[in-house]
């Protein structure tokens, strides 16, 4: 699974923010301190055994990310763009661009297949005792066991 949470933050990492924006800081990992805007992966569920003799494992991955508030309007303005189904920002788009090309494995061929599936939890959020503006990105993923 490492492998795969870091190569879902090497595709966040071709997101396209406007201009005057600070680049999208990236990590397949839940980070210790946020350099907003940030995503990260963190939890994850793996449903084993999906095929016969570890043919295929399932993994629901909630990603996370967070953009600072110093500008209310601003702030969800870029997280709607981050958050969008499609467009330049849009972290769906730039995941599931990582799926390669039909009949290819996705993310480099760790996984078999990707979806973002799910938006969630559009709220404000606590990180190391600062505030921030987020929302969380389910992505499913298959593969060899």
């Amino acid at each position: 699974m490492s492998a795969v949470r870091e190569a879902i933050a090497d595709a966040a990492r071709a997101v396209i923010l406007p201009d005057g924006l600070a680049k999208l800081t990236c990590t397949g990992y839940v980070p210790d301190a946020v350099t907003v805007p940030c995503f990260f992966t963190a939890e994850y569920t793996v449903d084993y055994d999906r095929v016969m003799n570890r043919g295929m494992d399932k993994v629901e991955l909630t990603c996370q990310v967070l953009v600072g508030i110093a500008d209310d309007r601003a702030a969800q303005r870029l997280l709607d763009g981050l958050l969008s189904g499609s467009g330049p920002a849009s972290l769906k788009a730039a995941i599931e661009a990582a799926r390669g090309a039909p009949g290819e494995d996705a993310l480099g061929g760790l996984a078999d297949d990707l979806h973002v599936t799910r938006l969630q939890g559009y709220r404000w959020y606590e990180h190391q005792g600062t505030t921030y503006l987020g929302g969380q990105l389910t992505i499913n993923i298959i593969g060899e066991g």
